[in-house]
């Protein structure tokens, strides 16, 4: 069985696995975009990566020769439409290893993921003074959620610190369980530090105290390979639009029995086996939690992109991304007057920073005069700003499309931010 997280071979380089960046980059054509007259430095990648011109033609061929509404028709279209869409189910199966293509739910993206759990287990199984476990790194996806869903039942949440490197505790997360606790839910990757959580660990000690434990893999599921068999966790969610693929479609993992367990979040067409005005009989997973017309295209661009990175190979993905974060971080660290916010030991494509003197959005602003795209805030994470004491940082999020020439672009486009300031 595949291991939770695909490590290179000790001293392997991108290129040893084959990875041609400048050949990879051709295939993006936004790459090739100019602004103010500067090659595009897109390093904003967590927020949303670039697709494709092998997706964007699959997107645009499903609009043009194959569209029609599924599950509905016996006409020509309706079993291709049916056909490839139904189809991605298989790949997503195959991408994270689940054993069913019945644990598998389509939704519209990581939030959506998590507001389907909230509702359907957390509204049937957590009542009043049951304790929801979160970390301190969350998304606010992962946290707005459990507060609305502790407001409406009486439920509390408890919250696992980290340490000044971005980690988070684990001795701490373990003493939070107690006759109480009836649910996890922590992200797989922060996305605001890059800290690539012990969440295999995190599992087994929520799974000791018999709880269930969602993942939030917004941030793991385009940077590692990732195995929900070998993770063991109950539930993992994320998005199409992290992954090159396009923004609208997300994915739900959900083990069947808990699945099976859940009430619907939505109901209307499609979800059901039967309706009268006395009584609904819903369908079966994963059709119980996919209510209306879904989206088709973004289902089958989703697909679409999960055959590219495995063309590239996520071996080589994640040892180039690797060699651009270990980069990034020994340029952008030399800097006097620059913090890295966020030094975990095991980190994914992600560095935050701080320019002494120099308010995020100003670093973001000045930064785009030299084609350089980062995204400045507090990135939907404002309890890890408000652990670090800052009111935002600037982050620099990393693709396999990047290059060390961006990051020196980078490094010095921070340092004409120093000068302006200095001045």
């Amino acid at each position: 069985m595949k291991s939770a997280v695909t490590t290179p071979r000790a001293g392997a380089r991108a290129d040893d696995l084959g990875f041609d960046v400048e050949r990879v980059r051709q295939d993006f054509p936004i790459l090739t975009l100019k602004v103010n007259d500067k090659p595009l430095v897109f390093l904003d990648n967590a927020a949303s990566s670039q697709m494709p011109q092998q997706v964007i033609d699959r997107y645009v061929r499903y609009r043009s020769r194959e569209h029609a509404n599924i599950h509905r028709a016996v006409h020509y279209l309706s079993e291709v439409a049916t056909r490839e869409y139904e189809a991605v189910r298989a790949k997503v199966r195959a991408l994270i290893n689940a054993r069913e293509e019945r644990e598998i739910v389509y939704t519209s993206g990581t939030t959506e993921s998590i507001n389907l759990v909230m509702h359907g287990y957390g509204r049937k199984f957590i009542g009043a003074d049951d304790e929801v476990i979160l970390s301190v790194l969350e998304h606010h996806s992962n946290i707005v959620p459990w507060q609305m869903l502790a407001q409406e039942s009486g439920a509390h949440l408890r919250v696992v610190p980290c340490n000044d490197a971005g980690e988070l505790d684990i001795d701490a997360y373990r003493s939070l369980f107690n006759a109480r606790t009836r649910f996890v839910a922590v992200g797989h990757v922060s996305n605001a530090l890059g800290t690539v959580n012990p969440v295999k660990e995190m599992v087994a000690i929520a799974h000791a105290h018999g709880v269930p434990i969602l993942l939030d893999g917004a941030q793991a599921a385009p940077h590692l390979q990732v195995d929900v068999q070998d993770l063991d966790c109950d539930f993992y969610a994320f998005s199409g639009h992290k992954m090159c693929g396009p923004t609208g479609v997300g994915i739900l993992y959900g083990k069947a029995e808990r699945l099976r367990a859940m009430q619907p979040f939505k109901g209307g067409g499609d979800m059901i086996l039967s309706v009268t005005f006395d009584r609904t009989v819903y369908a079966d997973i994963p059709q119980k939690f996919e209510a209306g017309t879904p989206p088709i295209a973004e289902v089958i661009g989703l697909g679409a992109a999960i055959d590219y990175l495995n063309g590239i190979g996520l071996d080589a993905i994640k040892a180039h991304e690797d060699e651009l974060l270990r980069y990034a971080t020994d340029r952008v660290g030399e800097l006097s007057g620059v913090r890295i916010i966020g030094r975990a030991r095991s980190k994914a494509a992600v560095l935050s920073f701080e320019v002494d003197g120099v308010h995020p959005h100003d670093v973001g602003t000045l930064l785009n005069e030299d084609g350089v795209a980062v995204r400045t805030g507090h990135h939907c994470a404002q309890p890890v700003m408000q652990r670090f004491g800052v009111p935002a940082t600037a982050r620099a999020s990393f693709a396999f499309y990047n290059t060390l020439r961006e990051i020196d672009v980078l490094v010095g486009a921070i340092r004409k931010v120093q000068k302006v300031f200095a001045g």
